[in-house]
This record gives structure tokens, sequence and C-alpha cells, in this order.
């Protein structure tokens, strides 16, 4: 490509790149929400507190129980229902995510003969207000109706059930029911009927649940017990709250060593998993394990009598602790897989506790079942059969799970890459940090994936997880968002000014319900920049970024370099300028050239001699073409 215009390398051009660098979103401030990003003036949330009761039938592998779910409505208007969730209806023959499944099945294949059986439920308003018992169950929601409407601005009401249904064995790859050699491993989640969310964007959030799209949960306080048979091991999101009741004396020493050890401390060794006289307090009949959790939008357990079960101390930033544990069958013990579990896990919570944001539960654990990977508060699943660099890589990216979407509240249904995404993007810098970097992540390799940038079946971010094709998901959820951080800190903005806004995101919007738009306008204000042509370029929509060095030629005692913009997205240009000494500067050229075409002279002033110039020397940005990102040209052959 030739140099623009004639001598003097002019930089007029009749092109505009307006609808590149316009605004592409509202942001005008409304009472609710604020253009700076931040909660506004009136911004509200309504609260579910829990108290649930559950008995779990090892032998007819059934979950009964009851819940009572306590709900405060802090809207500015008055509510005639409430709807609830009701993930286990996905698992019949009829549900909407069994009838959407392709016939060769994909990740979320699920059982079909579950779902939900309700009984004796009650609704209220407030204390004194008349019990109704309407409702309406569809698919996975059910409407409950109330006898009078809760009040807005702080009124009250109560939700109580008796529920059952038989255990999946195949839970959609988040929950159900694994056998191994010595019992079986159950991995409850999604296990009791929970209110949906209502709030100042779409109302009531009602999407079915179908597969891809995870959850969107009110925050409040969880009360639970779970029986079971005596001889299992139960551990759970929150805090077991009466140890000395379900635990050996022996049992309560080690757990009270393992929680002043920064060593990986064993309360049940590999040969002590049917060892019923060192682990059981009692030797019949069933036992109940009570857990609570506070300022929480979930809840999980897992219970087995095939558990080893290991624990180490967690020190947080603030001087507190808190416990990681493991619990796992023989078929995982080993120092190249389960083993190091705990390892991981405090390394893990420590990082990001002190990197982002404290962790805020009394627990992290990691439980392996016939589950790929899945996360809730304090407590994941991963699989049973991850070793090293695996096992690491799962382990990490589910705690990372806490912080997005367990602390900050996005709505998964609708926007995975809020929080696969911006999980994925974490997760990089911990993995590069543990243990001097053992299992080191390969996200900045963006290069790697330009055949998938290019394929014409490729789809955007925004596009809704159980809209999008499986092929494109990891892709559009956890990937490319997680690229679009990496660029915008390593390469947009620098790492203070990152670190700066993502920090403040992460403090505004805890245990809160941000949208798209709140993230934008958030890091936008802290980090003082306009950055739509970013966040609208590479968030929506599928084009691409092509950043070129056309040529670089002598003028006037000192060299032009010709940029060309040949995709989609507009970028700033990282020069790196090589001299004839061998020295070499850098130079970033601001985005703003490409604001009225698409190609620009910039003039480097020196006095040596040019012998190289190379666009994004560090290879941060997953540009399309690497055949015009250096001059002398360099040729590249197909291997």
């Amino acid at each position: 490509m030739s140099l623009v215009a004639f001598d003097g390398f002019s930089q007029e051009t009749r092109e505009t790149n307006q609808s590149k660098f316009g605004e592409f979103r509202d942001r005008t401030s409304s009472y609710y929400r604020s253009a700076s990003g931040k909660p506004g003036e009136g911004y509200w949330q309504n609260k579910a507190d829990y108290v649930i009761e559950a008995t779990l039938d090892d032998e007819a592998h059934r979950l009964s129980g009851t819940i009572t779910m306590n709900y405060t409505n802090n809207s500015p208007e008055e509510l005639e229902f409430v709807w609830m969730q009701m993930e286990q209806n996905r698992f019949t023959e009829e549900s909407r995510g069994t009838l959407t499944t392709p016939i060769q099945g994909n990740r979320y294949n699920g059982d079909v003969d579950g779902g939900y059986e309700i009984s004796n439920l009650t609704s209220k308003v407030g204390k004194k207000g008349d019990s109704s018992s309407e409702y309406l169950i569809d698919d996975t929601r059910m409407q409950v109706w109330f006898a009078e409407p809760i009040p807005a601005r702080g009124g009250t009401a109560t939700v109580s059930m008796d529920f059952s249904y038989k255990i999946p064995t195949d839970g959609m790859d988040r929950m159900g029911k694994l056998e191994v050699q010595d019992g079986y491993i159950y991995a409850m989640a999604q296990w009791y009927p929970k209110v949906a969310v209502f709030d100042d964007v779409e109302g009531w959030n009602v999407e079915p649940y179908l597969g891809a799209g995870e959850f969107y949960l009110e925050y409040g306080n969880f009360d639970y017990k779970i029986t079971v048979p005596y001889d299992h091991i139960v551990v759970g999101s929150g805090k077991l709250m009466n140890p000395k009741e379900v635990l050996s004396s022996e049992l309560m020493d080690r757990y009270e060593k393992a929680m002043n050890s920064k060593e990986t401390v064993y309360l049940i060794s590999p040969d002590e998993i049917k060892n019923h006289e060192l682990t059981r307090p009692k030797q019949e009949g069933m036992i109940t394990w009570h857990f609570s959790i506070e300022n929480s939008r979930d809840v999980a357990f897992s219970s087995s009598d095939a558990f080893i079960w290991d624990a180490a101390r967690i020190n947080l930033p603030s001087g507190k602790t808190a416990l990681a544990q493991s619990v796992y069958p023989k078929e995982s013990d080993g120092q190249d897989a389960w083993s190091r579990s705990t390892e991981y896990s405090k390394a893990s919570i420590e990082h990001y506790s002190e990197k982002w944001f404290e962790f805020p539960y009394a627990t992290a654990t990691n439980v392996a079942a016939d589950i790929g990977g899945m996360e809730y508060p304090g407590l994941n699943f991963c699989s049973y059969r991850s070793k090293g660099s695996g096992l690491w890589g799962v382990t990490d990216h589910e705690f990372g799970h806490n912080w997005f979407p367990m602390i900050v509240g996005s709505n998964e249904r609708r926007y995975a890459w809020m929080d696969e995404g911006f999980n994925t993007f974490i997760n990089h810098y911990s993995s590069n940090e543990f243990n001097n970097g053992e299992y080191p992540s390969s996200l900045n390799e963006t290069r790697r994936y330009l055949n998938w940038f290019t394929n014409e079946g490729r789809e955007g971010i925004d596009t809704y997880p159980d809209v999008s094709n499986l092929s494109n998901l990891g892709m559009i959820a956890y990937n490319k968002p997680a690229m679009g951080l990496l660029v915008l800190r390593e390469y947009i903005l620098g790492p203070e000014r990152f670190d700066n806004a993502f920090k403040s995101y992460i403090n505004t919007w805890a245990y809160k319900h941000p949208t798209p738009d709140d993230f934008f306008n958030h890091m936008e204000n802290v980090a003082g920049e306009n950055l739509s042509w970013f966040f609208q370029g590479w968030f929506y929509g599928t084009g691409n970024i092509d950043i070129g060095l056309a040529t670089v030629a002598p003028y006037a005692g000192n060299y032009v370099a010709v940029l060309t913009n040949e995709g989609e997205i507009p970028m700033p240009v990282l020069l790196e300028i090589t001299y004839d000494d061998g020295s070499t500067e850098r130079q970033m050229v601001p985005v703003e050239v490409w604001q009225r075409g698409n190609t620009w002279n910039h003039m480097i002033r020196t006095d040596k001699t040019v012998t190289k110039v190379v666009i994004d020397p560090d290879k941060i940005l997953p540009d399309i073409q690497i055949g015009n990102d250096s001059w002398p040209t360099v040729i590249y052959e197909k291997k």
C-alpha cells in the first residue's frame, strides 16, 4: 500500500469512523442506576432468607425436605406473587430443556425421570396476613400467589413447602450422583426451590432453565440442615455449625488442627474411609449436619460415605482465616491428582482475596464428582478424574467464580460473559502466580484463536448462552471476553488504571446486580477513558482487529510509518522501533487517529537509522493478520 496523498504526507481524508467511535448505549442516569456505573440514589434489590431441612435417602436416591423462604420486597411496587425457580423440573421428559436438547445429546444432557413433588405449600404476607396455597408450576418456574400484595419498600412475605425428588445421575454436568468403589458421592445443587430475581431492569427474571444459561439469584442468609446416614461425611456452603455433634473426638481434633495449619492435614486418610469407629460419633441411624452462610445467593452440598477428607488454613488480607478443604474418593487419590486439591484451593482463594476482594465465606470446599466443573458459593464440584494442570485449572476457575458471580451478582442466564469471561481473565493471573508459574496461563496467546475469529460461523459475545451454538460458547462466554479484559489491562489502559477501575467495580457491585452498561460505565469513569469504541466493537457483534503497517519511509530527516486499520475494531497502535545501533524504542499512537479514516502517517523523529518497526511487539492483540504488522515485511511460510 502506498503512502497517503501527495508530498508532505497529508493526513486529510474524506472517510469517517464516527459509527465506531460514537456512543452505542444510553448513558443517561436513572434514579436506580447512575451514568457513572454506580447504583443510583434509588437502587434497590429484594432479599431472600432461607431455612431448609432435608433428608437424603441413599437407598432410594431421593432428597426430601421442607423449605421456608422469608422474602423482603424492597422494590417500589406491590407484588401480588413471586416466581420461584424449580430447576429439578429440568429432569423430566417434557421439560423445555429436554425438548431443546439435540437427539445426539450434548454437555447438558439430563435424566428425564425426576422432577419436584411439591406439597403443603403455604404463602403469607407479613406475620398476621391470611394464608394462601395458590400456586402454578410451569416447567422450571413456579408462581406463588398471596392472599394480599406484598407491600412495596420493605414489605415481607413467607413461602413454605415440602419438596421431594429423585436425585439424577446425569445432572446436566452441574449436579447428580456418582458410584465409586466405596459408595456414592452425591453432588447436590439446584436442590431446593428458590425465588427468582425481581429487578429494575426486567421485572421478574423468569427465563427457563434449559442448559447453557446458568443462574441469577437474590442475596440472603441461609440456615440449612442435612440429615444423612450416620456413616456419611457432608460438606456444604458456609460454616459447619455443629462439628462436635457430627464429628468424633478424633476427627474434631484433626478439624481444629487443619484450621490452624498452613499445610494440608488429613481428617480422613485413604486408609480410614470405612473406619467408622474413628470417624463417627454414633454407629447407626441418621445424623444431621447443620450449616449457615450469610449474604449468599445460593448453597450447595455433597454427601458420601466414600470420602477422603483433607483441609488447611486460608490466610486472608484482613488477618481473618477460612478453611480450604477437599473431599474425594480413592479413585482420585495421589500427589498427581486430588491430594493437591487443598493446596490448589488455598492458593486460589488467597490470590483473589489479595488482588481483588477478600473471600467472605468460612470455607472453600472442592468436591470430586462426575462433573466437569461447577461452582457455588464456597463450594465446587470438579471432575474426580482431573489431575495435574487440569485439576489446578478447574479448581482455580471454579473458585474464581466466588468473585464472579457469587460476590458480583450478574445475570448468568443472560450474560454468561460477565461471570465466565471475567473469571477466565482473573484465572490468567492466578495461574501465572501459582507456585512460580507451575501451570502458566496461555490466555495471552491470543493469536492461537485466529481460526475462530475468522470463521463465518462465529457469534458475538452478546449472544445469550442458551441461544448460542455450543461450539461457540467457549469463545463467546469465556475466552473472547477474557481476552478483551487482557487487552484492556495490558495494552490499552495499563495495569494501574485498569486495576483501580476493576477493583472499584467489584467493590461497588459486591452483593448487587450489575448490568453490562453498569460495567462499561464504571470502568470508563474510574479509568478516565471513553472506551465506547472498544466495548462496542469487542463485546457486540463479530468484528475483528486488523492494524497494519504499510511501510516505513525516510521523510524530512526523520521517518514516517504508514499505519492502516483494515479491521472493524480500531485500536491504539504500539510500535517498537529498532535502530541500526541495536537500540529499541516504543511509541504508542492513540486510537483517535482512526476517527477520520483508516490510514495514518506517524512521524518517527530520530537522527538514527530505522532498521525495523513492529506493531504490538508483545503480541497481546488477537490481530487477524500477522503478515502486515512489521516492516520490513516478514514472509510467513506455511509449514
